[in-house]
């Protein structure tokens, strides 16, 4: 029987984003394929953990990429990469989270794509389209938030997949757009 690599970690980043302490085990299961495969293809659960990362990090420069968030404005660049997510949107809610299953130092290529995105924000304060009193930082964190939170949601069928887009864009355009006060 061949194993898809690739799916047996999609799947594994779906199990451990809504449960870090799933075990090996849990994992193969939820995979439909027995331990010892497993182990055949990670030796345990860091190099599990460190393939996730790296599949992670691949899937979001290439939807980092696929947004071209130079192009337009920063609010339609922001509706674009959040389309990006969509269809990695549980391996990349793992991939924001996945830090608490690590000691140690943040990954170089996530901090560069974690940098794109953060200047993203930077340029949509800049150009006055995002709130100023929030920091592009928070603004970044609270993105990942929602990615990881639609996937969830559609997961558990709690959320139609075609609402993920409209949901996040709403909510977080509705925190971060710059809003003139009346008096």
């Amino acid at each position: 029987m061949t194993v898809d690599r690739e799916q047996v970690l999609r799947t594994a980043a779906a199990l451990l984003s809504r449960k870090a302490t799933a075990t090996m085990d849990e994992v193969a299961k939820a995979a439909g394929i027995g331990r010892a495969t497993l182990h055949r293809h990670f030796a345990g659960r860091d190099a599990l953990v460190r393939a996730l990362e790296d599949l992670g990090i691949r899937e979001f420069q290439m939807a980092l990429d696929a947004a071209r968030l130079d192009e337009g404005s920063a609010l339609d660049a922001l509706r674009r990469l959040i389309a990006e997510t969509e269809s990695n949107a549980a391996l990349l809610g793992f991939l924001f989270t996945e830090n608490q299953l690590f000691e140690g130092s943040v990954n170089e290529g996530w901090a560069e794509l974690d940098a794109r995105v953060s200047g993203l924000f930077q340029r949509g304060q800049e150009d006055g389209d995002f709130r100023i009193d929030l920091t592009a930082a928070w603004l970044t964190e609270a993105l990942y938030g929602l990615v990881g939170s639609g996937a969830w949601a559609v997961q558990s069928g709690r959320v139609a997949s075609k609402d993920y887009q409209f949901m996040i864009a709403e909510l977080l355009l509705g925190g971060v757009t710059r809003r003139s006060v009346e008096k």
